[in-house]
């Protein structure tokens, strides 16, 4: 109990932290963000409608520094999180929410795919070292070196565009209504199999070879020789003993992999030009939406905190000593 409530006041801490830095980087950026605004717009406002935007995009002048932070905290609390300059009026949460879904989708699933998959073939690879297993690693260690956008421009290039069996970009085929229909969700999901397909080939890979490493670690250990002498199962013994133990690095580093997931998913989401949270996010620092970079940054802070504390969690159960030592 006491390690658990020590990590709870480390994440606490630590979102803090990430809410205190985004609210403060946009205020030390140089230039006006609404200033930037009323000119993209190329309107004339007087004085008391410039204040207003102002006061509208919680940067009002005529409050101090420690004002403000108290008013977005507040803000954050009634789950605001500002208007959107791109997309003005439209609040940064239905921007955020309507990108959401497919990141989800495309992210989501893939990433827990990637993890099982390529801890299940790492387990075996591992456990039947000089088997067919083996020829498995040259492809793991090229796939794994190969950066998930570049992988995706030459899936591009072999696989989609004229005569290509899939769609080269977007999130659906032009003239589709979103709806919960077959036309749309049949679109949606071909769309999504190559840029899924990129990120599978890469991510999996990595988790192979880490399991594959570890599983060779923790078959030398003197406790998978007991558990052999006392007549137990080989399934059992590599899936109790070696696999359960071998998996610990792999569920810290599941967690920690999810900010590199979502960064490299950020430039896949560009090249096929997906509508998920990372082109958004792309396409708000192109145009200084710094409501929406605002409030994309925190979302993504907060589920990979979120990810780390699922996975201490995870860690707790699977390993006796941590209960131990709390």
């Amino acid at each position: 109990m006491a390690y658990v409530l020590r990590r709870l006041a480390f994440y606490a801490f630590t979102a803090w932290a990430a809410v205190t830095l985004n609210f403060l980087i946009p205020r030390l950026m140089p230039g006006d963000p609404v200033l930037s605004l009323i000119s993209r717009a190329q309107g004339q406002l007087d004085t008391d409608a410039i204040q207003s935007l102002y006061v509208l995009f919680g940067l009002d002048k005529s409050q101090s520094l420690p004002e403000q932070y108290i008013s977005y905290w507040a803000q954050l609390l009634r789950g605001d999180l500002g208007l959107s300059f791109t997309f003005f009026p439209t609040p940064v949460t239905e921007v955020i929410s309507d990108s959401l879904p497919w990141t989800l989708a495309l992210v989501g699933i893939t990433t827990v795919v990637a993890f099982l998959l390529g801890t299940g073939l790492g387990m075996l690879a591992g456990w039947r070292r000089g088997s067919w297993t083996d020829a498995l690693l040259p492809v793991t260690t090229f796939l794994a070196s190969i950066p998930y956008f570049w992988l995706g421009l030459i899936a591009i290039t072999l696989l989609a565009g004229q005569g290509g069996p899939f769609p080269a970009g977007g999130g659906y085929d032009p003239g589709v209504v979103p709806a919960w229909d077959w036309a749309f969700i049949g679109s949606a999901v071909t769309h999504t199999l190559l840029p899924a397909l990129t990120i599978l080939l890469t991510t999996m890979s990595g988790w192979v070879i880490s399991m594959r490493n570890m599983m060779i670690t923790v078959t030398a250990e003197d406790y998978i020789t007991v558990a052999h002498a006392k007549g137990l199962s080989e399934r059992r013994v590599m899936v109790s003993y070696a696999a359960r133990n071998a998996l610990l690095p792999n569920v810290s580093g599941f967690a920690l992999q999810l900010g590199l997931i979502v960064g490299g998913t950020l430039l896949v989401e560009i090249v096929f030009s997906y509508p998920g949270v990372g082109y958004q996010l792309f396409q708000a620092v192109g145009a200084k939406d710094y409501p929406l970079l605002q409030g994309i940054f925190l979302i993504l802070t907060l589920s990979v905190l979120a990810a780390n504390l699922l996975a201490d969690l995870v860690y707790l159960m699977l390993d006796p000593r941590t209960r131990r030592e709390g």
